[in-house]
């Protein structure tokens, strides 16, 4: 293990911290389908703060009997069944994600992954139940522990949405691009590392 793994591992006790973003058709995860999922893997730099490492995300397909809420197809602009989307069953997407997960923990040497998210629990809750869908047994992220943003930045910053945390932050937020996984990963994990790092 090299000294900026250890940093990692010393940091947060062992645990990992990898940032999630979902969007979904809606806001019960037994019965609202995933519909995109990004994940955002974190590094020390040559001074030992956080930073943004690498970003995967996958569109994914509605599972059969997928509740489609309008309302949240609305908010996100996503049309499920676009045929460009070039979307993937959802536990293929998750087994892909949780591979650069468990890559993630050999690299650093952390024993567990724990998830970042802006409002985590509903990341999370999401994540478990398309994993208990598609027979994955083995999830290498805390079943039930997270580091959520929103509560983060309230103590930090006085904000909890995500773009005004952001922008107290001095972290460019384009409001054209959110709701998409990919774009509010990467918010979340700069976030993130702001308020890890001003606490160091």
């Amino acid at each position: 293990m090299n000294y900026k793994s250890n940093i990692l591992t010393r940091r947060f006790r062992g645990l990992l911290p990898v940032v999630v973003d979902v969007e979904t058709s809606g806001l019960i995860p037994a019965t609202d389908a995933l519909l995109e999922v990004a994940l955002v893997t974190l590094k020390a730099d040559e001074e030992g703060g956080l930073q943004r490492d690498q970003t995967v995300a996958y569109h994914v397909e509605p599972f059969v009997g997928a509740r489609l809420d309008q309302q949240a197809l609305a908010i996100t602009g996503i049309d499920p069944f676009h045929p460009l989307r070039f979307a993937i069953p959802e536990g293929q997407a998750l087994s892909r994600l949780f591979s650069l997960v468990r890559e993630a923990l050999e690299k650093s040497g952390c024993y567990r992954a724990v998830l970042v998210g802006h409002n985590a629990w509903f990341d999370l809750s999401f994540i478990l139940e398309a994993a208990k869908r598609a027979g994955i047994k083995q999830i290498p992220l805390h079943t039930f522990t997270t580091f959520d943003t929103a509560s983060l930045s309230a103590v930090a910053l006085g904000e909890t949405v995500l773009a005004r945390a952001a922008r107290r932050a001095k972290i460019p937020f384009d409001i054209q691009k959110a709701h998409a996984a990919s774009y509010d990963a990467e918010r979340t994990a700069e976030l993130f590392c702001y308020i890890v790092n001003r606490w160091d």
